[in-house]
């Protein structure tokens, strides 16, 4: 029983759970972004892993997900959360040397604007060391709604938390992260550095 690509998240988890090869479509569909994401956060040399547990743990618990709930992508981004909040000082650590340095290792890989990079780099070191003193709380808030395009309850459903605690973490980390850039907005650096590295 091949899996329909057509098929709703739910419908093709539901699927798997009869034919274990319909989960192949859930991981073609999702594990690009997913790994872009990662890769923004942990860079590259752990991202391979993290995808692949998060696919993993999410294969081993099908049985439990929540069919009412069509779309997977929060419950994807939520398992890898918690991944990588196994890995948050090689990320804090990621984010200082990005500060110090302004070179940043994923963006490096596709790198053929030197031009566009000049006037990026300052705002890069200045966004790292903004990003690398929030909380791990804050930071997960604003870079699964700035890097994985969550919606404010996608964000929640990942996080297994309430919408409302979602809008403060928010709040704080655009709020702290504004005033180390000296009142720009963050997530418009957040966006523009992934614009110019996607």
């Amino acid at each position: 029983m091949a899996a329909d690509v057509s098929l709703a998240d739910a419908e093709l988890i539901q699927r798997s759970r009869r034919d274990p090869a319909a989960f192949a479509a859930l991981f073609d569909r999702h594990a690009p972004a997913l790994h872009r994401y990662v890769t923004r956060r942990l860079g590259d040399s752990l991202a391979d892993d993290v995808v692949a547990e998060t696919f993993l743990t999410a294969f081993r618990r099908r049985a439990r997900y929540d069919v009412s709930h069509p779309e997977a992508r929060p419950w994807l981004y939520g398992i890898a959360a918690n991944l990588i909040g196994r890995h948050r000082r090689k990320e804090q650590r990621f984010f200082q040397a990005l500060a110090r340095t302004g070179v940043d290792e994923v963006a490096e890989s596709y790198a053929d604007r030197v031009e566009a990079r000049v006037s990026a780099s300052a705002a890069q070191r200045d966004l790292a060391g903004a990003l690398a003193v929030l909380s791990p709380e804050d930071r997960e808030v604003l870079l699964m709604i700035a890097w994985a395009d969550l919606s404010y309850e996608e964000v929640a459903l990942a996080l297994g938390i309430p919408i409302g605690t979602v809008r403060s973490r928010l709040h704080r980390a655009r709020k702290k992260t504004r005033a180390a850039l000296g009142g720009v907005d963050p997530s418009a650096l957040v966006v523009d550095a992934e614009a110019d590295h996607g």
